[in-house]
């Protein structure tokens, strides 16, 4: 098993409106696939639901609110987008599992590459 994490800074009004425009992204139209991962399901911390991808149900998930998207993706790995709440920054972060810690490396910097890129 391997986790990471990814920050981008974004300075500034302009920085503050992208973020919020990759938080609305995120939400609206969720990728239905990062790296090599189909995304199973996707929990939107601040409507307080899970969207299965697969069937379209919607449940609550009764947790407090938070400007938080989490995708949970096949093969037990997901990946989570928020908002600093004191900083110009949005942080990505990403856990994998492979055969071994080479094989979990490589997938976890595909899966970093592959989300910073969909959403910056």
């Amino acid at each position: 098993y391997r986790e990471g994490l990814e920050t981008l800074t974004l300075k500034g009004a302009d920085g503050a409106k992208k973020i919020q425009e990759m938080m609305d992204a995120a939400r609206n139209n969720p990728p239905k696939e990062l790296a090599s991962y189909k995304v199973a399901a996707v929990r939107d911390y601040k409507a307080g639901t899970r969207t299965d991808l697969a069937t379209g149900s919607v449940e609550r998930t009764d947790l407090p609110a938070s400007n938080v998207i989490y995708f949970e993706l096949e093969d037990t790995a997901w990946c989570c987008i928020r908002p600093s709440g004191t900083e110009p920054k949005i942080k990505f972060y990403f856990g994998v599992r492979g055969a071994g810690l080479e094989e979990a490396d490589e997938k976890l910097a595909e899966l970093k590459t592959s989300l910073v890129e969909m959403f910056s």
